[in-house]
């Protein structure tokens, strides 16, 4: 009987959400886990670890991510809401909806962190395709990509 050395590469929401390379979908985007500390959370490898994939593709790559954030963050909110009004209910005679606000804006601040990191995720997964033949391929060469002036802003 055959049997491949070669697992079946992730799905593509799995890919996303462990925050993969989305060329390979072996190697981690981040170098660090997810922490508070925002400068350490959002360094990335600037290159895949397995299949040599940029993860900055030209200057300001990322500045997209925060219409993904903030599509994710009413995603959260409109998904508490929903989840108050199921089990709590709203009122405008007592503070409830005030509550609702409160624990809606700590969840958010506690999500953060993973929120951001998965913007990126998402974002780069859009910009960049899975290539199964990563390994007889080399990465696209990105020319729009300046030395002098990554991180730039």
């Amino acid at each position: 009987m055959f049997m491949s050395t070669h697992k079946p590469p992730r799905a593509y929401l799995t890919n996303v959400f462990q925050c993969r390379c989305p060329r390979c979908r072996e190697g981690k985007l981040f170098k660090n886990g997810v922490s508070a500390n925002i400068s350490k959370n959002n360094e990335m490898n600037e290159l895949c670890p397995v299949c040599g994939q940029p993860t900055e593709i030209e200057v300001g790559f990322y500045y997209g991510t925060g219409y993904v954030s903030y599509m994710l963050a009413v995603m959260v909110s409109g998904a508490t809401f929903v989840a108050w009004w199921l089990f709590i209910g709203f009122s405008f005679t007592d503070n409830r909806f005030a509550w609702w606000i409160g624990i809606n804006a700590v969840i958010l601040i506690l999500l953060q962190p993973w929120l951001m990191r998965l913007s990126r995720s998402l974002w780069m997964s859009w910009f960049v395709r899975y290539d199964p033949t990563w390994r007889d391929n080399m990465p696209r060469d990105y020319e729009r990509i300046v030395p002098g002036q990554m991180n730039n802003w």
